[in-house]
């Protein structure tokens, strides 16, 4: 054990050598992005760019335009063939692609070469060092970190694709394996109701789990939904030291698994049987009672679910592990119960548009030190995945300064926008909208998606699945549009002018939701982790998509 603390303490000065060079962060900025214009300058997309002889900020800028994703696509289509040049220096090292879904009709492949994945392993030590500094008890504790597979399938070039996530997991260092004591194999299970059934049944065989991670807060009000659903199954494996054979879980991976299940645990289980004989379900507040940080995005939209979780999990601590994408990190919180950050600035090139004058012609583009406190930016990432310039389209407002970096906190995907009579409705109001009418009217949030529908007038519609809300409908519909019209006066004014119909809400059936879920994460890719669920969107279509996917009462 004490060689967990002297190592806690000799990596923490990590934490504060970042501290200190946020004081140089417009240099050490500068420096990364030429770093990274070295790196790749010979490779087929600088040549097409004129990057090759870059020296300046001022030069990049005139050079290379603001990017998306399908800017790199043909590049990026080369180095799945395995022809790295294309986007790439010759020593450059691709480990494999993340996949993700991003907003697009298709996947989106994102290099992870050894500089990224270096970088992104940085990123997360400097989060993981302050927070265990923060929580010194988790060193005591087991962690569970829930992970999808990195080698989920391979491009024709033979390059493994999946999530970064996992990549991590397999390649962490021995010293955390008595702490994050999940099997890696179990990241090999592709059914995610069976990795989550694993998952529970072995660390719900001890008391001591101090701190749960993974990226979205639905992911844990749903393995908490399994373990009650599940209880009777999860005792009996727990007590006998089996693992249920109702699995889908191939057979190798279940042989691998075999040495972590079969030991009996008939004492836990009776503990456990007792908890549910108490208060008649199975809680994760009364499996682990120790449990004092969920680790998990915070921000944005999702925000809305943590009521949700002090349900399930207790009076636990919120610890956001930063805005991040398979693009890149870009901000490390550092302290809890906030998702603000500070800027990564170490390892990628940030630029700000100003969200004003985001689909200007010609928009000020600042660098990070530049940021107005209290106003509201676009990111742009210039970083070792060979992105320059890339508008990943998140918005976030800067809140404060640790020396010359920013520190942002993100509000909402830009994409999720709805303007059908000029209301510039944000996924952000909706959100924030739709969780102060659950709370004043004291019911459980639930899933939802705002979607706009045709009409003389148009207007609104909220879907939510069948709940404990079902009879209060018309209150909370009327609750949602006085939050909206106090956050939107643009909103108001459509309303007031019956140039929009009042929102309404419309129920479908238990199940929709996950039948929804499924959907886009086979059709666009990415997985059950990485999966964000859209507040908002502006499809006039939309509902009818949802509508096919609703299984029978």
């Amino acid at each position: 054990m004490l060689h967990r603390y002297a190592y806690l303490w000799y990596r923490g000065r990590a934490v504060k050598k970042f501290l200190a060079d946020a004081h140089h962060m417009r240099d050490i900025q500068r420096q990364v992005l030429l770093t990274k214009l070295w790196r790749n300058a010979s490779s087929d997309f600088a040549r097409d760019h004129g990057l090759s002889q870059v020296r300046t900020v001022e030069e990049f800028r005139r050079r290379m335009p603001v990017t998306t994703y399908e800017d790199y696509r043909h590049y990026i289509e080369r180095v799945k063939a395995g022809h790295i040049s294309a986007l790439f220096g010759p020593r450059t090292r691709l480990l494999m692609f993340a996949l993700t879904s991003g907003t697009t009709n298709n996947s989106k492949f994102i290099p992870v070469t050894a500089e990224f994945f270096k970088e992104y392993r940085r990123g997360w030590n400097l989060w993981g060092l302050q927070t265990f500094r923060q929580h010194i008890n988790l060193l005591r504790q087991h962690v569970v970190q829930l992970t999808s597979d990195w080698q989920h399938f391979y491009t024709e070039g033979g390059i493994p694709c999946g999530n970064i996530s996992g990549l991590a997991a397999e390649t962490a260092p021995r010293i955390s394996a008595p702490i994050f004591f999940l099997p890696r194999i179990l990241m090999k299970i592709t059914d995610t109701s069976a990795r989550q059934y694993v998952a529970l049944r072995l660390s719900m065989a001890s008391s001591k789990v101090g701190m749960i991670v993974t990226a979205n807060p639905s992911t844990l009000v749903e393995l908490a939904r399994l373990a009650d659903d599940r209880r009777h199954e999860l005792i009996r494996d727990i007590h006998d030291g089996t693992l249920s054979n109702e699995l889908s879980i191939p057979w190798p991976v279940r042989a691998a698994l075999d040495k972590h299940c079969r030991r009996p645990h008939p004492k836990r289980a009776r503990a456990l049987e007792r908890m549910v004989d108490k208060r008649g379900v199975l809680s994760p507040r009364d499996v682990w009672p120790e449990l004092s940080v969920l680790a998990l995005w915070t921000g944005g939209s999702v925000g809305a679910y943590l009521p949700r979780l002090k349900e399930y999990y207790g009076n636990t601590i919120f610890r956001d592990h930063g805005l991040s994408a398979s693009e890149g990190r870009m901000t490390i919180p550092l302290e809890r119960g906030t998702s603000a950050g500070v800027l990564d600035f170490l390892h990628h090139y940030f630029e700000f548009i100003p969200e004003e004058e985001h689909d200007s012609q010609q928009p000020t583009i600042l660098e990070a030190h530049e940021l107005e406190i209290g106003c509201k930016y676009y990111i742009l990432l210039t970083t070792s995945s060979g992105f320059y310039r890339y508008n990943i389209h998140d918005v976030v407002q800067c809140v404060g300064y640790q020396g010359q970096a920013p520190v942002l906190k993100f509000l909402n995907k830009g994409n999720y926008f709805s303007s059908i009579t000029g209301e510039k409705l944000s996924e952000f109001q909706i959100v924030n909208a739709v969780k102060q009418a659950f709370e004043r009217m004291n019911l459980p949030i639930e899933h939802f998606t705002a979607t706009p529908v045709f009409g003389d007038p148009p207007g609104y519609v909220l879907i939510l699945e069948s709940g404990s809300w079902k009879n209060q409908s018309e209150s909370l519909a009327r609750q949602i549009d006085k939050q909206l019209c106090n956050m939107n006066c643009e909103y108001a004014n459509r309303l007031t002018t019956r140039r929009l119909t009042p929102i309404r809400i419309h129920a479908v059936n238990p199940g929709t939701w996950r039948a929804f879920r499924q959907q886009r994460i086979q059709k666009l890719g990415g997985s059950l982790e990485q999966y964000k669920h859209p507040c908002l969107v502006n499809d006039l279509g939309f509902i009818g998509t949802v509508l096919e996917l609703e299984p029978a009462a």
